[in-house]
């Protein structure tokens, strides 16, 4: 996922973000429909869900919120345009109609997408939602009081760039035009055949512009969805949920919204949350979390309980840990050494770091090991399992390092799993035998994120990583290798800086697509062809390992979230 700064980052991270032990990861997993058969029995309406999460649900304005449908407990008061498919697994990577009757129709050139909403769609108050409400909605999140939401429409509407919300221009967005209640039409600045998918995120939530509050609006929501906000106390730590009554479910085949009433309860230690799921007492039988995993050793314990082990949700959410090159910094301007350094790495023993094969799957391409994406097997550095060190020690003489090379590895000290001193440690260790030096630099979590995502201060050698918006190449590969994303002045993701007009090519003609299917190998073969130039070193993919209490059925979670979707449990 794209990373905002640190305040958005903590947006998308109370909707989907990835806690292992003590510490978390930015960009983590959600959650998903009927069927990782856990929690047998037929699931029945009633009874109280309650969630026991690390990080409070700050925002709950659809304008401030990243990831796809807000993630998984806003997904439950905010309907989309479309949404994800909650089936499990990879059936749950395709995008479907929400408040819309269909994907959408695109013009010719796919500059221009019209959708037409549902009958019969109502308000938690009973009125009815109108696509006049999908419009101010989409226009409010341009307001700078309400950022934070992902910057996809800010980019793609025509005159999006310059315009700043209706609370400084009333006039609005001419790109979205609205010609009678049923019917929206986006006009676009350029072809994006992904915007099926944009759609699946909150900024196309309806906002009744009458009920709108500002930066107060996100204390009560008016809902779209099957619940309605009933207390939101100390900034999302405590958040009520019941049943809007006005919800119709021959509406929205996808939210099955079994409990009559969800309790989040927030701001809990992580160890903490995964001994009372274990334990499952009282209420918390009924129980789940949506951001919290089982870290290595956990996982261990849970194992080794036949009961426990058969309550751990398993799933995979589109996101690649990688070390990044910056070519502008020697010796890394070297393609022959990034190569070495390629074939040196020990995939095994960063595996092993990340928690183990439990956790964490050997990554050996940019794209995530999954069909949507376009994931095209490829090795053009084959290390083994274990590294090539010989082979990495040729490369090195032949870039002029015969007797050695010393490097400084950046990482975060934050306890993740992924970007930390764990996984520095073992990739120091490996690169050692290939006669490559490696001094570890590391830094707290907030100056990490900042040092890294600077041009001006990037370092040449460092960890990182990358989660998926959607689950598509789209907004995977074309951040990181996309010559005009290249941010000088702010966050900027292409950390190899790469702006090849080949490549900038390709992802404009792929964008065209509305074929998501040929899309999606354009992709595969582009990944493929970016990856000869070791830019990045793809290290793993996360798996994901969930607790869930003894007592919550219909456990669903698909390829899009990796983890429990809340729309699906019962807890009767």
């Amino acid at each position: 996922m794209r990373q905002p700064p640190v305040k958005s980052r903590r947006l998308a991270a109370a909707a989907a973000v990835l806690v292992v032990g003590a510490g978390a990861a930015a960009c983590g997993p959600q959650e998903s429909k009927g069927g990782s058969a856990g929690a047998a029995g037929t699931p029945h309406k009633g009874g109280t869900l309650t969630v026991l999460n690390s990080i409070p649900q700050e925002d709950f304005d659809p304008a401030r919120l990243y990831t796809s449908g807000g993630g998984n407990i806003p997904s439950l008061v905010f309907r989309t345009l479309t949404t994800r498919n909650r089936e499990a697994g990879a059936a749950g990577a395709k995008v479907v109609p929400d408040l819309a009757t269909d994907l959408g129709t695109p013009s010719k050139n796919a500059t221009v997408w019209t959708y037409t909403l549902k009958k019969g769609l109502k308000y938690e108050d009973g009125s009815p939602i109108t696509s006049a409400d999908i419009k101010y909605g989409i226009e409010r999140s341009f307001a700078a009081e309400l950022s934070g939401g992902a910057p996809y429409l800010r980019d793609w509407l025509i005159g999006g760039a310059d315009y700043e919300g209706p609370y400084k221009d009333k006039k609005g967005l001419d790109s979205i035009e609205t010609p009678d209640e049923r019917t929206i039409v986006f006009h676009l600045n350029k072809p994006e055949g992904e915007f099926p998918f944009l759609a699946t995120q909150t900024q196309t939530t309806p906002v009744p512009q009458k009920k709108d509050k500002g930066t107060k609006y996100e204390q009560h929501p008016v809902s779209s969805g099957p619940y309605k906000v009933v207390k939101n106390e100390g900034d999302g730590e405590r958040l009520v949920l019941e049943r809007n009554t006005h919800w119709s479910a021959t509406t929205d085949e996808e939210r099955k919204a079994y409990p009559d009433r969800i309790d989040v309860r927030s701001g809990l230690d992580s160890a903490v949350i995964n001994q009372r799921l274990s334990a499952s007492r009282g209420a918390d039988a009924a129980a789940v979390t949506t951001d919290t995993n089982l870290g290595p050793a956990e996982l261990a314990k849970v194992s080794g309980d036949k009961d426990l082990a058969a309550r751990v949700g398993t799933g995979h959410f589109g996101y690649t840990n990688y070390i990044a090159f910056n070519p502008k910094v020697k010796p890394f301007d070297n393609p022959k050494v990034r190569q070495a350094i390629s074939y040196a790495v020990d995939r095994s023993s960063v595996v092993n770091a990340a928690g183990g094969s439990s956790l964490a799957d050997a990554a050996t391409t940019f794209l995530p090991n999954q069909k949507s994406f376009g994931y095209t097997p490829y090795d053009h550095f084959p290390a083994g399992k274990s590294g090539n060190a010989a082979k990495a020690k040729e490369l090195l003489k032949e870039a002029g390092y015969a007797k050695g090379l010393t490097v400084t590895l950046t990482h975060s000290n934050a306890k993740d799993f992924a970007t930390s001193p764990e996984i520095a440690t073992a990739l120091q260790e490996a690169l050692k035998k290939a006669g490559i030096t490696v001094k570890l630099q590391g830094l707290e979590d907030n100056d990490y994120s900042e040092t890294v995502h600077s041009v001006k201060s990037e370092p040449g050698f460092f960890l990182t990583g990358w989660g998926a918006d959607w689950p598509s190449g789209g907004p995977f590969f074309a951040p990181i290798f996309d010559g005009r994303q290249i941010v000088k002045s702010g966050y900027n993701f292409n950390t190899a800086q790469l702006d090849d007009a080949s490549v900038n090519k390709e992802i404009d003609a792929i964008n065209k697509l509305t074929d998501l299917s040929a899309a999606a190998q354009r992709w595969g073969a582009l990944d493929k062809k970016v990856g000869e130039q070791a830019l990045t070193v793809p290290l793993f993919h996360p798996v994901y390992k969930r607790l869930y209490g003894e007592s919550v059925k219909n456990i669903v979670i698909s390829d899009w979230t990796g983890v429990l979707d809340v729309s699906q449990v019962a807890v009767k």
